[in-house]
């Protein structure tokens, strides 16, 4: 069955940075399009990007854009997500999914999600 796994989440200060990253299994991982989605307290669900089968093509949703980078090995089957100047806004669970065919920015599944927590 599809598995999602995040990691590296964690209490880092304002202007920090973290590495994200996700491990994936029970399904052609080089085949699909792969995202990190996130969900802030009191708020929900956005897309924060989307990175193509090879790599070559990123998205990125705008607040995170020049501080995120989104990264993919279809040879480790792993997902990542580099976090810079993280700022307290970017507080959230940020969960690993797989975009679903078809779709913009839909997801049929995701992981369990990792705590960012951006605070002095």
């Amino acid at each position: 069955q599809v598995q999602l796994v995040e990691s590296g989440g964690g209490l880092v200060q304002p202007g920090g940075s973290l590495r994200l990253s996700c491990a994936a299994s029970g399904f052609a991982f080089n085949s699909y399009y792969m995202m990190w989605v996130r969900q802030a307290p009191g708020k929900g669900l956005e897309w924060v990007s989307v990175i193509g089968t090879s790599g070559t093509i990123t998205y990125y949703i705008d607040s995170v854009k020049g501080r995120f980078t989104i990264s993919r090995d279809n040879a480790k089957n792993t997902l990542n997500l580099q976090m810079n100047s993280l700022k307290p806004e970017d507080t959230a669970l940020y969960y690993c999914a797989r975009r679903r065919v078809g779709s913009t920015r839909d997801y049929d599944y995701r992981g369990q999600g990792t705590q960012v927590t951006v605070s002095s």
